[in-house]
């Protein structure tokens, strides 16, 4: 190859590199300064170990959405991204992420098996609206708004009334939740 055209694709960060001679250290390369291969070469292997890793922590750090489980999700991206550009060493995010995730199931399951457990780490729901009433304390609490629980009224309600409304909590996960009056056996 021209001397000339290795230079430009040094400059580049495009390396000319024979396979027979490529080890794992010239595929994955360390320290800040990756080439182009190496950064796709670790987002490549880093996707499918984001992915064991969510498979093994399971749906539930993307379908519940509480503090807890965005918690992980935060810094499992935030770790696993400095093993693609190299500002940590690629094994130790992949270690690093595994622990969070063991930890994250740890707690899970003691938040299922004591309930102390799951008001610290998860949360508890609070009660908004119940009998005509504002709960004023629990919305200055949360800082819910007459209009957040008239949002949480028409979505789930398909209502613009509290008329027709029991109760209204916020729940672990920052939703507001509605519940309906019963119909008493008299109205039809």
């Amino acid at each position: 190859m021209d001397s000339t055209l290795k230079k430009f694709l040094r400059l580049t960060g495009v390396y000319y590199i024979k396979l027979h001679f490529m080890n794992l250290h010239d595929l994955f390369g360390t320290g800040p300064n990756l080439t182009t291969l190496q950064m796709a070469v670790r987002s490549f292997v880093m996707f499918f170990v984001a992915l064991a890793l969510i498979r093994i922590a399971g749906m539930r750090i993307f379908g519940k959405k509480t503090a807890f489980d965005n918690v992980l999700s935060i810094m499992l991206g935030a770790i696993l991204a400095r093993g693609v550009i190299g500002a940590t060493p690629f094994f130790s995010t992949v270690v690093a992420s595994a622990v969070m995730i063991i930890i994250h199931k740890i707690l899970a399951f003691l938040a299922l098996k004591y309930v102390w457990v799951g008001k610290i780490v998860k949360g508890i729901h609070r009660p908004l609206y119940k009998d005509g009433q504002f709960n004023r304390r629990n919305m200055e609490i949360t800082a819910i708004s007459k209009d957040d629980i008239m949002e949480g009224v028409r979505m789930h309600l398909n209502s613009n009334s509290l008329d027709i409304v029991d109760e209204a909590f916020i729940e672990k996960n920052g939703q507001v939740s509605v519940t309906r009056k019963q119909k008493s056996p008299g109205n039809n």
